[in-house]
């Protein structure tokens, strides 16, 4: 079995580490590892999944591990570099905070986690206690050298002193888990590095003891180089009312080719000989996209359950490949009325019309010609000019319409 360290590095997940050597956090004696999330809104999203897998590693290779759900640090806010944080009451708080609980437990069900909310010590602090005992640590001329509150201290609007201090809460927690909890490692992403360390540092100046952060890398899409997690500006969450099990397939199949493997590593339980095995076939045969197809599915199932992925899968299929209508069960024509663009069409309307009126077709003379080049089916059967919509076209009350492969309107019965 390969040490910690060597699956780390090779799967990606390691950017920053404090100790000379990972392998001194990593492969030493068991340790008690943490994760923190402010509940700045009540679901991750994709972008945070790294993180999640990152702490499930630790805990798959015998650590102990913690997720810190941010009750307390979010009332603060994390420095944005742009604008100050919009200041939350306790009730969308709290409420956040469960589903944040929920969400982890589900992802991470298969392990010993637990999940603290750092309000149960941080509304307890007492003022003067804390500035004496925990802010004498900290310098003005180091704070002010993190990324984001310099960028907010040149900036018009300025920073607030609340957001000022948030750096000085998360090092409390460090020092207040380690205390409580013999927890000497936290994780996070590389734009958390700055906050961690001081954690490491007031532990260092406190109690003259080691402790370690370790960071992942921001992970981008290298076919484009845009931060990874974003679809046209829109994040895409882990919570199916946010975002639907359909559309987070497609996400994932929808991966770049120059992406897909680093995504397999990074967001997978696949194995390395597994994903080299997939890797292999993308190579014979690229335009199958093996490659998304398995990222797609791994991921979707790890989220959302095999039940879901298997429905993602199906109505993609039927949607962008081949398929009937004729497979889908109620349940699953249900979510494909939700996941394609739809209209309402009347027995008896003519082909030519409905590919206009679904702006497939841009006039009945585009349409007549992508007839006629046989590029129109309608169930995954083609169709001829003279074809009228009649009541056996349809299954659960839908027909699905396809102008190539790529282009596709769900259709309904008025």
């Amino acid at each position: 079995m390969a040490k910690l360290s060597e699956l780390l590095r090779e799967r990606g997940y390691v950017y920053q580490f404090s100790a000379e050597k990972l392998e001194e956090i990593t492969d030493g004696k068991p340790r008690t590892v943490y994760l923190g999330v402010d509940p700045t809104a009540d679901s991750i999203h994709v972008g945070n999944l790294a993180a999640y897998l990152l702490l499930r590693r630790f805990a798959d290779a015998g650590h102990k591990v913690i997720l810190i759900t941010g009750g307390g640090t979010g009332m603060i806010g994390d420095p944005k570099p742009d604008v100050e944080r919009p200041l939350l009451d306790e009730e969308t708080i709290r409420a956040r905070v469960g589903k944040l609980r929920a969400q982890a437990q589900k992802l991470l069900g298969g392990i010993e986690l637990q999940v603290i909310n750092n309000a149960d010590w941080l509304t307890n602090l007492n003022l003067i206690e804390f500035l004496r005992d925990t802010g004498k640590y900290f310098t003005v001329n180091n704070l002010v050298k993190k990324d984001a509150i310099e960028a907010r201290m040149t900036s018009e609007d300025g920073i607030s002193f609340t957001e000022f201090t948030y750096p000085l809460l998360q090092a409390y927690d460090f020092w207040h888990l380690f205390r409580e909890y013999d927890c000497d490692v936290q994780i996070g992403g590389s734009d958390q590095w700055g906050n961690i360390i001081a954690g490491v540092e007031l532990i260092r100046r406190k109690e003259n003891k080691v402790a370690y952060a370790l960071t992942i890398p921001i992970i981008t899409d290298k076919a484009t180089g845009k931060k990874f997690g974003k679809s046209e500006g829109n994040a895409i969450w882990l919570d199916p009312e946010k975002t639907s099990s359909f559309m987070f397939y497609q996400f994932w199949l929808n991966a770049s080719d120059e992406s897909v493997e680093d995504y397999l590593k990074l967001f997978t339980l696949l194995s390395v000989n597994e994903i080299e095995a997939v890797m292999e076939l993308q190579q014979r045969s690229p335009k199958e996209r093996h490659a998304q197809r398995a990222l797609a599915r791994a991921v979707t199932t790890l989220v959302h359950g095999d039940p879901a992925a298997e429905e993602a899968e199906l109505i993609s299929q039927l949607l962008f490949g081949e398929g009937s209508v004729a497979d889908l069960d109620a349940k699953a024509a249900n979510a494909l009325r939700l996941a394609a663009p739809s209209i309402a069409v009347a027995e008896d309307a003519s082909i030519l019309d409905v590919l206009v009126e679904s702006k497939l077709a841009s006039s009945k003379r585009e349409a007549r010609k992508f007839v006629e080049d046989s590029a129109v089916t309608l169930n995954g059967e083609a169709v001829t000019e003279d074809k009228t919509i009649n009541a056996d076209d349809f299954v659960h009350n839908i027909a699905i319409l396809k102008r190539g492969k790529r282009n596709v309107c769900l259709l309904t019965r008025i």
